[in-house]
């Protein structure tokens, strides 16, 4: 009986591994996406942000803080809602909505909050005394 050499039987674990671990991907994919499906549209959408008539206009810790709603626009053909517009000391603090409904700002981009106030008060904290910068283009540069 011919002997096999160590080469060739690690060659053969690792194809044997390789059509295991392959086999175990393909089959293990198309439920996780057919339930990640299911769960995705099983799950309420997240309700508009809302601003009591006015906007929000308060003081926290030395410093100003507006909320007012922007007009939503459209992107790929589909309509967004209003978003607000939220300044500390008449800067704009960039705010985005997460997909599970909590926000984040330019300031505290790995932490999420209830709301843009919460995530206002936190920029502020984290600011500590500090001025927020413009958000947007300045004079002399470039606008596009």
């Amino acid at each position: 009986m011919k002997k096999i050499s160590r080469r060739q039987a690690l060659g053969f674990a690792v194809g044997a591994a390789a059509v295991v671990g392959l086999s175990a991907c393909s089959s293990s994919k198309a439920p996780a996406t057919a339930a990640m499906g299911a769960e995705a549209s099983a799950s309420p959408s997240v309700p508009p942000f809302s601003l009591p008539t006015g906007g929000i206009d308060e003081v926290y810790e030395g410093h100003r803080i507006q909320i007012t709603l922007a007009e939503g626009g459209q992107h790929g053909g589909h309509h967004l809602p209003a978003v607000p517009v939220v300044k500390i000391d008449g800067n704009e603090l960039h705010v985005m909505r997460n997909a599970d409904g909590s926000w984040v700002s330019v300031v505290n981009h790995y932490e999420t909050f209830p709301d843009p106030i919460a995530a206002a008060k936190a920029a502020i904290r984290d600011l500590q005394g500090a001025q927020l910068a413009p958000f947007g283009p300045h004079e002399g540069g470039s606008t596009s």
